[in-house]
């Protein structure tokens, strides 16, 4: 599985809206539309990855705050 930070997800996600303003367009071949398609994909996939990796540290952090915190502790002294 990739993992990128989250410096290369903001620059996976400006090449991924770049390709789609070049295919929206219209002025690429069919060939090239058809590798800028492929490498759109290709970043669309680590992107997801990405924001699925955060999503579930936000999710370890939030069970990890929902737990009781013991401020009642005693210590042996």
């Amino acid at each position: 599985m990739t993992t990128i930070k989250l410096k290369d997800f903001e620059s996976t996600l400006e090449s991924l809206n770049s390709i789609i303003e070049n295919m929206e367009k219209g002025d690429l071949s069919l060939e090239e539309s058809i590798k800028q398609f492929e490498k759109g994909m290709s970043l669309t996939k680590a992107c997801q990855q990405a924001l699925s990796q955060a999503e579930q540290k936000v999710k370890i952090l939030l069970d990890d705050h929902d737990k009781p915190i013991d401020f009642d502790h005693k210590s042996d002294e």
